[in-house]
């Protein structure tokens, strides 16, 4: 079990690191489609030379094309409107918010899959609310900011957005689908996704030396997260790894208080907590 907490650990670091490049990337005037297909294409080809060293034999069923496209669709939107956000919030408001995706798994599965919905559950969605309701206000006061607000809710769509994601692929595991062909098909989904954002969104299909360095690093570091977090999963209990692995946020903060991009309030404080008791509470069986 110490080995599956402790790549989980890696999984939550690579995420945190994530996040601030996210928002350092989209902190400039700079396209995010362009971002994210350049991420895509980095980790479409090292996502193929691990499966190619591990020898994993691929199966292309039809549960795994159609579930596989569908919640890469999902996690590629998600992605983007990620990056439409922290262009305009701090990275602790951005990556928590989006961590809380988990309220709604929880909320989906219980609709759409039959699954049980309990007291700890019900007291977890709460602590999320109220973690994200204490991240709202502005560090300058001026929470209904033209700016500050559409990133906002841009970002809570993204959260929504990663939870969908998180219900389908659940969804196909049960169908059958096959994990590592979807993988493949998850990657794949963010090079059609960010050429598409970029070209018909953004109308600004151009590769620069700046957007290939940003996109070879969060390329590697998205390789790294999902191949840790399979990693912690296989040694390990999900129920255990999995929200471990959700508290990147408090990573992604540390780095912007080091970087000394952001200031430590008794918000922010108070808001990690809570995010951080909500996903416990949530991941309980």
């Amino acid at each position: 079990m110490s080995q599956a907490i402790a790549f989980a650990l890696l999984s939550l670091l690579f995420a945190g690191i994530n996040d601030v490049v996210f928002k350092r990337y989209a902190s400039k005037d700079r396209s995010r489609g362009m971002y994210v297909f350049g991420i895509g294409l980095t980790w479409t080809l090292f996502q193929a030379v691990i499966f190619h060293a591990r020898a994993i034999p691929f199966e292309w069923e039809i549960a795994t094309l159609y579930y596989g496209l569908a919640a890469g669709a999902l996690l590629t939107a998600s992605n983007i409107l990620l990056l439409e956000g922290l262009a305009r919030i701090p990275v602790s408001l951005g990556s928590t918010i989006y961590r809380l995706n988990t309220i709604g798994v929880v909320v989906l599965s219980f609709f759409l899959l039959d699954e049980p919905f309990g007291e700890m559950k019900s007291i977890g969605i709460l602590c999320g609310i109220a973690a994200v309701l204490f991240l709202y206000k502005r560090d300058d006061g001026k929470s209904h900011a033209s700016n500050f607000l559409p990133a906002f809710c841009a970002v809570i769509i993204a959260s929504l957005f990663r939870a969908a994601y998180g219900v389908v692929s659940k969804a196909a595991l049960l169908a059958g689908a096959s994990p590592d062909g979807m993988l493949l098909l998850f990657s794949a989904s963010w090079i059609a996704g960010g050429a598409i954002y970029a070209g018909f969104r953004e109308k600004r299909f151009r590769i620069t030396a700046k957007k290939s360095f940003y996109s070879l690093l969060s390329g590697v570091l998205v390789c790294l997260i999902v191949n840790f977090l399979l990693l912690a999963v296989k040694y390990g209990e999900a129920t255990v790894v999995i929200p471990i692995a959700n508290m990147s946020f408090v990573v992604a903060m540390l780095i912007a208080l080091f970087m000394k991009m952001e200031v430590l309030t008794f918000r922010k404080s108070c808001a990690v907590v809570l995010a951080a008791i909500s996903i416990l509470l949530l991941s309980r069986v």
